[in-house]
């Protein structure tokens, strides 16, 4: 399978992205960034504003809020699909345990799309009323 090809479907199994056609995930693929964390860098921190959506390729992160640890993010997690949104500060901290090899979308590039793409957009946010209708854990 081509890289492009299993990023894509690896998109697909994040529910803000589900409705979406192949075309237009490999248009927001085409917006995506690898971006590579070591081992120990808060990728994200509670209480700073957004960057944007992370999808873990490689590697193993830590969620915590406050001293608390909440679980282990590995390949296939993702987090910052809310935030990306509405821009509001991170309700957690992110941190690579691990090396973490992550796609990463940034808020602006993802308000680009949505006001490019009324279609789309109308398709984004069904994902995310699905998100929040199935959310029995604190959203991230």
């Amino acid at each position: 399978m081509a890289p492009d090809k299993e990023l894509v479907e690896q998109l697909k199994t994040v529910p803000l992205f589900e409705g979406l056609s192949d075309k237009e995930l490999k248009d927001v693929l085409g917006r995506f960034g690898v971006i590579e964390h070591a081992a120990g860098h808060e990728i994200v921190e509670e209480g700073r504003g957004s960057v944007g959506f992370h999808l873990i390729l490689d590697g193993q992160a830590e969620v915590t809020r406050g001293s608390r640890k909440l679980r282990t993010l590995g390949p296939g997690d993702y987090f910052g699909e809310i935030s990306v949104i509405d821009g509001k500060p991170r309700s957690a901290t992110v941190t690579a345990v691990t090396p973490v090899r992550a796609l990463s979308l940034t808020a602006w590039a993802f308000q680009s799309l949505l006001d490019s793409q009324p279609s789309l957009t109308r398709k984004i946010l069904l994902g995310l009323c699905q998100t929040i209708r199935n959310s029995d854990q604190p959203l991230h």
